[in-house]
């Protein structure tokens, strides 16, 4: 009876943890986006990013996106690409980011941020700002 109990404690430790860790839902939205940096902005969009928005990233995190991350770098063109990858694992994806698009801590710091970037021109009609990228590999 003990050797069940604590079998039991253990697995229900196992499936929490694999929960916390994403294992449960195996059907996670990878998403890859990029925008052009202006120049003239990178100062202050590294400033505001390093010390992250509490209230932006709790939306984030309610809006069921997870390893939210944006990197930087200088093409050969001399410009400067933002590349946004983030992790989807709710079941609502538009409603989702509707939400979270309407909330007014994120339209204000899309007012912020958005002045700073300036959006590739062969995204698709409904990308106002950040190119979603085709995701060609994964190894998991």
């Amino acid at each position: 009876m003990r050797h069940a109990i604590k079998l039991t404690v253990l697995l229900m430790f196992l499936v929490s943890m694999m929960q916390v860790a994403g294992c449960s839902n195996p059907e996670v939205k990878r998403v890859g986006m990029v925008i052009r940096l202006k120049p003239e902005k990178m100062a202050l969009y590294k400033e505001v990013h390093a010390d992250s928005n509490p209230g932006v990233r709790d939306i984030i995190t309610t809006a069921n996106m997870r390893n939210f991350s944006i990197f930087m770098h200088q093409l050969d063109d001399g410009n400067y690409y933002l590349f946004g990858y983030y992790e989807y694992i709710g079941d609502d994806f538009e409603a989702d980011m509707a939400k979270m698009n309407s909330h007014p801590d994120v339209v204000e710091w899309l007012e912020m941020t958005d002045p700073c970037q300036i959006p590739i021109q062969n995204r698709t009609a409904d990308e106002q700002t950040w190119a979603t990228m085709e995701q060609v590999y994964l190894n998991e």
